[in-house]
């Protein structure tokens, strides 16, 4: 199958690395001697995840989203809320683990297919922990939407994606990630081959039609090298 495609894409939070953002956040509340619980966790993310929807709705910007998730933490602890972001960067970079996979993964389709990774990550994190877990050098392209001024799935950063790629056919395009609302309809609206990483078997968002379906990297594997 590997036959059929130019290049193969990834996001890149909880598709190739780990992303437990709680023992980051844990890690960095730690610097200013507070104990961070699993409640604290749960009030972050209850101000974080929507953030998160209006950043991929281009409602708000990157600054706008990574300053606002720490305001009221940052007013707790009489610091700006660019210091916590930072530090919570450099904590995230510091955990950074492949998925279980994607080391064998890469391996396989390393020399075989042009690979890139498209992120709605933060440019801090990306380059570290490719850096860190020696995937830099698997990767034609790191298209990050802090840099583009677009995330997914808006079509502006697939656009800006393939041009750098110098414009190859679409459908011989694959786009691979494990958020629907992101990575697979972003890829559906740009023409492009769609799989989706469901490692915890969650159903399908109305509307949203990826061309495979996966639990893990190794069955992803399995299939394009069959």
């Amino acid at each position: 199958m590997l036959k059929e495609w130019d290049w193969i894409l990834f996001d890149a939070d909880d598709t190739l690395f780990h992303f437990d953002a709680f023992a980051g956040l844990q890690r960095l509340f730690q610097q200013y001697d507070v104990v961070f619980s699993p409640d604290d966790y749960q009030e972050y993310q209850a101000v974080n995840k929507p953030l998160w929807v209006e950043y991929q709705n281009g409602a708000i910007t990157a600054l706008q989203l990574q300053h606002q998730r720490f305001q009221g933490w940052a007013d707790k602890l009489n610091v700006t809320p660019l210091d916590l972001n930072n530090g919570f960067l450099s904590a995230m970079g510091e955990l950074c683990l492949p998925l279980t996979g994607a080391v064998n993964l890469l391996n396989s389709l390393k020399g075989k297919v042009k690979m890139g990774i498209i992120t709605n990550g933060f440019t801090a994190l990306q380059q570290v922990r490719l850096e860190r877990t020696g995937f830099l050098d698997y990767f034609d392209l790191l298209v990050i939407s802090e840099q583009v001024g677009h995330a997914k799935p808006h079509p502006a950063i697939f656009d800006y994606a393939l041009e750098k790629m110098g414009q190859p056919p679409r459908e011989r395009v694959m786009m691979v990630g494990d958020n629907p609302d992101s990575d697979i309809l972003g890829g559906m609206r740009a023409g492009l081959a769609t799989c989706w990483l469901n490692a915890d078997n969650r159903p399908l968002p109305e509307g949203i039609k990826p061309d495979w379906q996966v639990a893990t990297l190794s069955e992803l594997q399995d299939i394009l090298n069959a």
